[in-house]
């Protein structure tokens, strides 16, 4: 994501400067931030401190009343939903758990060769335990949604499925 970020970058220039690094060592950063947004990032924690250190640490880089925004899988997503291959990924149980939740292989169908990870689909509560524990308020889910454009775009049908059994949800805080 990183590597397409930096293409996407150096094609049409913002200003944003991509580091890799792990979430659970993030340093104090050389200043504080407004906004940060995570993606599939805290379901690789692999157990409930590591999550809590994550918060932290992200919650420390934030300026007091900064927002903090976590895309992941939805915490208490049915897998026995209509297919998602049309959207372009799918999602499968593994039938393992750990301490945070059970863990979840996330296919992104991909030409020419799908890619595939084994992540875990984090426990609400832990979630919520977590970022409550480093410091975060107002924690708020945020159901899933197709945009205006992507209803003109693909149709409202298109989106039914995923919006019935939606794999993702959001979920906002504040710092």
């Amino acid at each position: 994501m990183i590597s397409a970020a930096r293409v996407s970058e150096q094609r049409d220039p913002t200003g944003v400067r991509y580091e890799v690094g792990d979430v659970a060592e993030l340093p104090s950063l050389d200043r504080r931030f407004d906004i940060a947004v995570e993606a599939q990032c805290l379901n690789y924690a692999e157990d409930i401190a590591t999550m809590e250190r994550m918060c932290r640490n992200i919650h420390r880089n934030l300026v007091p009343g900064g927002e903090f925004f976590v895309l992941a899988q939805k915490p208490d997503c049915g897998f026995d939903c209509p297919s998602l291959d049309k959207y372009g990924f799918r999602c499968e149980p593994t039938g393992e758990e750990i301490e945070t939740g059970p863990r979840v292989r996330i296919t992104a169908l991909l030409d020419p060769q799908p890619i595939s990870i084994v992540t875990t689909a984090p426990r609400r509560e832990v979630f919520e335990k977590c970022l409550r524990a480093a410091g975060f308020g107002e924690v708020t889910w945020v159901p899933l949604e197709a945009s205006d454009a992507g209803v003109r775009t693909f149709g409202a049908d298109f989106w039914a499925d995923v919006l019935a059994n939606p794999p993702l949800e959001m979920l906002r805080c504040r710092a």
